[in-house]
């Protein structure tokens, strides 16, 4: 970690340059509150170190780009229509809403807006996790001239890991950043198993 002289915040020590986008996952009041209705522990922790990143990359010549559940208020997704997850992140709602304090200088990519899974930042697949449906992420990060990712978020264990597998798919070399995520943990352990993941499928931790 070194001095952020524009902050109190140390900024981790990652390469970056004008081929290197950040892209900052699902930090939303109900990931990022603990009044949201998905809190992930230690979510609001990350936000400072976040913008931290995000006023680096953009002194690199980088850019930064941001993921966004926006959800309908109805979707097999939930618990009440037979999904896995509470009720979180509906469209035009506070805790859909992108984290206050959060610096946000980019496009903003929403996603499970028609009832999909909506994790990864790249694709949104159907419930039967057949039909996948591309986000606009990818054409942004070519148009950008991106090669290298650095992604941070929430949660580590969920929407970071699926951006992130993503992403290795489409050709990006990937780093996540470790003092920039947190892991929401449905089952203990589910964090440290997401990076052992990761990392043996190539991923940098930094």
């Amino acid at each position: 970690m070194t001095p952020n002289p524009d902050t109190d915040v140390a900024v981790p020590v990652v390469a970056l340059d004008s081929a290197t986008a950040l892209v900052v996952v699902d930090v939303q009041n109900d990931f990022a509150d603990p009044r949201g209705s998905l809190y992930v522990h230690g979510g609001e922790e990350i936000v400072p170190v976040v913008n931290a990143l995000v006023n680096a990359t953009a002194k690199a010549g980088g850019q930064v780009f941001y993921t966004q559940d926006w959800h309908p208020e109805t979707t097999p997704h939930f618990v009440e229509g037979g999904g896995t997850w509470p009720r979180h992140c509906v469209r035009d709602t506070w805790g859909a809403a992108l984290h206050p304090d959060l610096v946000v200088i980019g496009p903003v990519i929403q996603k499970g807006t028609n009832g999909e899974d909506g994790y990864s930042g790249f694709s949104m697949r159907s419930l039967n996790g057949v039909e996948s449906v591309p986000t606009e992420l990818n054409e942004l990060l070519v148009d950008a001239g991106a090669e290298r990712l650095v992604l941070v978020g929430l949660a580590l264990d969920v929407c970071v890991k699926a951006t992130a597998e993503d992403a290795l798919d489409h050709g990006y070399a990937v780093t996540i950043v470790e003092n920039a995520v947190a892991a929401v943990e449905i089952e203990p352990g589910d964090g440290v198993r997401a990076v052992e993941e990761l990392l043996a499928r190539g991923v940098t931790i930094s």
